[in-house]
């Protein structure tokens, strides 16, 4: 498996395998190919023989340079299991620290027990703390989305 900068390229295939993922929320297939041109440099997408199986996509906040939030991540059926995800944001959190960045930020459903593993587990194998909150309340979704709480990972060691 190889871990690298997705390109424009790749977004049909972001999109592909959010969709069948089933349980994350499906941005346009415009946002996916907008998203491998102006936020290549904060995403990840994992390949097997060239095929894109897996993919993290981040920013880096406007308002706290030092904190990358992970917005999407999600792994092809095909590769579940076999430590991709895991793979794909230690991947990203080496290439960030390089621009100072100290903290990662995300947003999970109380729900989504595998996310809030894969998460814990990037602060333990970091030697780092994690703290949640609660961010976004359900009711300020216009349709039936659970809330989200906002986990924050860091600080990382300097680059």
């Amino acid at each position: 498996m190889e871990i690298d900068a997705p390109v424009v390229a790749d977004g049909p295939e972001l999109y592909r395998i959010t969709r069948d993922s089933a349980v994350l929320d499906v941005n346009s297939s415009y946002a996916y190919l907008l998203w491998c041109r102006d936020f290549s440099q904060t995403s990840a997408v994992a390949r097997v023989d060239g095929a894109v199986v897996g993919f993290v996509t981040g920013f880096i906040r406007p308002d706290a340079p030092d904190t990358l939030v992970v917005w999407q991540i999600a792994v092809d059926a095909s590769q579940r299991g076999g430590g991709v995800a895991g793979k794909l944001l230690n991947h990203l959190v080496d290439r960030v620290r390089g621009r100072d960045v100290r903290f990662l930020e995300t947003t999970i459903t109380p729900d989504n027990t595998a996310s809030i593993k894969l998460f814990s587990a990037l602060a333990r194998d970091r030697a780092t703390q994690i703290t949640s909150s609660e961010l976004f309340t359900a009711d300020l979704f216009p349709d039936s989305h659970l809330g989200e709480d906002l986990y924050r990972i860091g600080p990382f060691d300097a680059a």
